[in-house]
């Protein structure tokens, strides 16, 4: 039997799961529109170990989300994973944040699921996966105009989840188009993910793990009290 705790900050949702041979026992969550993880997530892993009558030793290892997202969010999960794996010493897994929103769904042959993760104005984290759940295209980040994803909005349905999915209703207008509201990344989908890399043994290096951003940060430039 193996326990894996998942923790997902890589967007506005602070989730937590525990899960056993792949399957969710526990989940905590809250997405409400602003980031809470530095507050939340710790509560939240107490929380799901009290909810499975365990303690964090009887964990087998620990899995996060890897990016991409919001740079802070990522920090404060990879951090916490982290810092888990070093007390316990138990293993870090790692799961990458659009493979996780695209397990969310099921699909038909010859359609396609694209998860869109927020970034800055008219642009998106996106990649592109099949009905197997295999991704076909590789993560970026792209500037959404109406030519964005029209090969394989020609090819069947195109099914768009995720907080940037909004930004994208009204740029995208073809009739293979299917915009789903109220997905997000959260640790309920990362637990067959996480359990199948166990499994094979895909761990990583805890002193050098470090989140997949994409983009490098670009803090915003102090206001001056000087005119």
């Amino acid at each position: 039997m193996t326990t894996i705790l998942n923790i997902e900050t890589a967007t506005k949702n602070c989730s937590v799961s525990l899960s056993v041979n792949g399957k969710v026992i526990a989940l905590k969550e809250l997405n409400e529109g602003e980031f809470s993880h530095a507050e939340k997530l710790h509560t939240f892993i107490e929380n799901v170990i009290r909810k499975a009558n365990i303690t964090l030793q009887d964990v087998d290892a620990v899995s996060v989300s890897k990016g991409p997202g919001s740079y802070t969010g990522l920090r404060i999960g990879v951090s916490t994973a982290k810092g888990l794996c070093f007390s316990l010493d138990k293993p870090l897994l790692s799961v990458e944040t659009l493979t996780l929103l695209a397990n969310a769904i099921d699909i038909e042959e010859n359609e396609y699921i694209i998860p869109l993760i927020d970034a800055r104005r008219m642009e998106v984290y996106s990649a592109v996966f099949d009905h197997e759940h295999q991704q076909i295209k590789e993560t970026s980040a792209e500037i959404i105009d109406k030519h964005s994803f029209l090969a394989y909005l020609n090819k069947g349905k195109v099914y768009f989840l995720g907080d940037g999915s909004e930004k994208c209703k009204n740029v995208i207008q073809h009739k293979n188009a299917i915009f789903l509201d109220n997905y997000f990344p959260s640790a309920k989908y990362m637990s067959k993910l996480s359990f199948e890399k166990y499994n094979r043994n895909e761990i990583e290096d805890v002193a050098y793990f470090e989140p997949f951003y994409l983009k490098e940060f670009i803090a915003g430039k102090p206001k001056s009290f000087f005119k």
